[in-house]
């Protein structure tokens, strides 16, 4: 095919998509003339993303410590992106599933290993004086993260281990939504309290999270699993897929953040280092308290057992 005849095919293709749409190619072409080139600084919005980085002191750390969340946020924004395609694809092909699977996976891999650049890329000094100017907000309130915990797996593996006799699938999603792991943290273990911290992230954020349990409830990671082939679900390689998976975000990476906010705010060792928003930081960071396992039916009884004890 010469470049006319080529020029030709890929105009008659311009002209069946817009009359799809009921719209004139003429239009289309036209404006064509008086677009500029896209530049890379417009296409990624370079001036806009370098602008969101605001310091509320004069401490020059502080803003490796907002650049590094506001990273973290983007890279959450990546995975729940390809969650969505798991979610969304009717007929799962084995292949699509795994491919997906392992973006995420690297992602949180990526996340773990880049811990380094907090706990060694901060004075302490530095970290101990402009976090208190954050009270009482926490990484906590990083809603992207319970979004990507809903999609991951079913909502009773995301309820406090003390509470999942009285929650089935027929509970209604406002009554599991109060027993959820995290709620732990934000409430007064006497009185039941909510702290200030965990009332404003449920102001900005409950009615999309109640809306995005129910949503994922029967499409999550772990229901688009069970929908492969039998002879796909005990394949060796795709198993230990999910296991890293499970294991990197609920232990892997649960630690690393723990020990940087050892290093920082239990400084003395004693366990007496308070948490920005005021949370039982080390009971509800730790794995082996809160218990939390996307996929429980890959792991043996002794691996449920002792998880989250490794040293």
């Amino acid at each position: 095919m010469d470049n006319n005849e080529n020029s030709e095919a890929i105009l008659k293709e311009i002209e069946l998509k817009y009359q799809a749409i009921n719209q004139k190619t003429e239009t289309h072409l036209e404006g064509l003339l008086w677009s500029k080139p896209i530049t890379y600084w417009d296409y990624i919005h370079t001036d806009a993303l370098l602008s969101l980085q605001i310091q509320r002191t004069t401490l020059p750390d502080e803003m490796v410590f907002i650049m590094y969340h506001q990273v973290n946020e983007l890279i959450f924004k990546m995975i729940l992106w390809e969650m969505r395609q798991i979610s969304y694809s009717e007929n799962i092909k084995t292949d699509f599933f795994t491919e997906r699977l392992m973006r995420i996976s690297r992602y949180f891999d990526m996340l773990t290993t880049s811990f380094g650049i907090m706990e060694d890329g901060m004075e302490v000094d530095q970290y101990m004086k402009f976090r208190n100017t954050l009270t009482p907000a926490s990484g906590f309130q990083s809603a992207q993260y319970r979004l990507i915990e809903f999609s991951s797996t079913d909502l009773i593996n995301l309820i406090d281990h003390r509470y999942r006799n009285s929650i089935d699938r027929n509970t209604p999603f406002e009554f599991a939504f109060e027993h959820l792991y995290w709620q732990a943290a934000g409430k007064d273990y006497h009185t039941g309290k909510k702290s200030f911290l965990l009332e404003e992230f449920e102001r900005k954020y409950k009615g999309m999270f109640l809306k995005h349990m129910e949503e994922y409830n029967i499409i999550n990671i772990w229901q688009k699993f069970k929908q492969l082939p039998d002879l796909d679900q005990k394949n060796a390689e795709l198993i230990k897929a999910m296991r890293h998976y499970d294991h990197t975000v609920n232990i892997t990476w649960v630690m690393q953040h723990l020990n940087v906010a050892i290093k920082y705010i239990d400084q003395s060792g004693k366990g007496n280092g308070e948490a920005t928003g005021g949370s039982d930081w080390k009971k509800y960071m730790h794995p082996k308290y809160q218990r939390r396992i996307f996929f429980p039916e890959l792991w043996s009884a002794d691996e449920l057992a002792h998880w989250g004890e490794e040293k």
